[in-house]
C-alpha cells in the first residue's frame, strides 16, 4: 500500500522538523509529505522544504477550514492511504506507520486512529487523560456498535489518523466548511456506508496540550457546536456521561497518589471544558433555531454559524 502524509502546519517551529526527521527513519517510509502550510511567519516553510522529499503548498489563513484544508490536501496527493497528522504529533517508535497501516489488510476497514501518548513534560492530569481517551489495546468496530460505544464510537483523531482513499471518496470525503471534528463526523459516515473503524494502539505518537481555561473553554466551545449540529447524525450519542466517567477516574488517580492540588487543577479544566460545551451548544440551537425561522419565509438564514 502507498501511504502519503498530510500536515496541516501553521508556525509550527522546531516541531516540524521533529516531526519530518521522525517520519523519514520510519520502516515504512511514505510515499510522499505534504505539508499545508496557513501563512507561517516563523520559518515554518523553509525548515518544511529543507527535508528530502517534502512538498510544501501555502495558502491563507483566512482559507484555513477543519475539513475543507484536508480534504484539498488529500485529493493532491496519489497514495492508497492518507495519512493525517498535526503539526504537535511526535512518533514514538519507527514503525508508527507500519501498525497505522496494518489493520488495512482487512479491505472492509475505512480509517484507523492511532493511540496519542502525552509527552514527558505534561500535567500529569494531562497524561492520565490521554492514557484514559487511548487505552493499550487494539480494537476495530463497525455500526452495530454505536449504541454499545455512544460517542466514543467516532472518535477518531486526525492528531495521527490514516484513511482508505477508495472509501474516503465513496462516501464525499470530510464535510467542509466545518468548525472542528471533521474526523468524528467522517467516522460516521464509514460506519454508516457499511466500513469499519480500527484504533492501533502500536501506532503512537506523543501528543498532550497546556491549554489555559480560557483556551481549553474555546475549543470545547467549537466541540459543542458542531456535536449540536450534527447531533443525529452522530445518533444522539451524549458526551456527558464519557466525560462524567474521565472526570472520575482521573479525579480518582490523583486522589489515589496523594495529588490534591493537581486534582484541584485538573476539576478546574473540567468546567472550563463543560461551560465551553454547554455555551456552545446554547448557540448552535440559536443559529439553528434562526436558520429554522428563515426557512419558513423562503430565505437562507445566515450561514456564519452553519458548520
Amino acid at each position: 500500500m502507498r501511504c502519503s502524509v498530510i500536515i496541516p502546519t501553521r508556525n509550527a517551529g522546531e516541531q516540524i522538523v521533529s516531526l519530518l526527521g521522525a517520519l523519514a527513519s520510519q520502516s515504512v517510509k511514505p510515499e510522499e509529505i505534504l505539508v499545508v502550510d496557513s501563512q507561517s511567519d516563523d520559518g515554518t516553510q523553509e525548515r518544511a522544504r529543507r527535508a528530502e522529499g517534502v512538498r510544501v503548498v501555502s495558502i491563507r489563513r483566512d482559507d484555513f477550514d477543519h475539513g475543507g484544508t484536508r480534504d484539498m490536501a488529500l485529493r493532491m496527493t496519489r497514495g492508497d492511504i492518507a495519512v493525517f497528522m498535526t503539526q504537535d504529533a511526535l512518533p514514538v517508535e519507527e514503525d508508527c506507520l507500519a501498525h497505522l497501516l496494518a489493520p488495512f489488510e482487512d479491505t472492509h476497514v475505512a480509517v484507523v486512529g492511532g493511540r496519542q501518548i502525552a509527552r514527558p513534560d505534561a500535567r500529569p492530569f494531562e497524561k492520565r487523560v490521554r492514557a484514559y481517551n487511548y487505552p493499550d489495546a487494539d480494537r476495530k468496530w463497525d455500526q452495530s456498535a454505536v449504541g454499545r460505544m455512544g460517542v466514543r464510537a467516532f472518535l477518531i483523531s486526525n492528531v495521527c489518523a490514516a484513511y482508505r482513499r477508495t472509501a474516503y471518496e465513496a462516501v464525499g470525503g470530510f464535510d467542509h466548511p466545518i468548525l472542528t471534528n471533521e474526523d468524528m463526523l467522517i467516522t460516521q459516515k464509514f460506519l454508516e456506508a457499511g466500513y469499519t473503524a480500527a484504533y492501533s494502539a502500536q501506532a503512537a505518537v506523543y501528543h498532550s496540550h497546556r491549554l489555559t481555561w480560557r483556551q481549553e473553554y474555546r475549543r470545547n466551545y467549537l466541540i459543542g457546536r458542531t456535536l449540536r449540529r450534527y447531533e443525529e447524525r452522530f445518533c444522539h450519542a451524549r458526551e456527558m456521561g464519557e466525560g462524567l466517567a474521565l472526570f472520575r477516574h482521573v479525579t480518582g488517580e490523583l486522589m489515589r497518589e496523594g495529588q490534591i492540588a493537581e486534582g484541584m487543577a485538573f476539576a478546574a479544566n473540567c468546567a472550563a471544558r463543560l461551560l465551553g460545551n454547554r455555551m456552545g451548544r446554547l448557540r448552535e440551537t440559536e443559529i439553528i433555531r434562526t436558520e429554522g425561522i428563515a426557512d419558513e419565509h423562503g430565505e437562507r438564514g445566515d450561514s456564519a454559524g452553519s458548520v
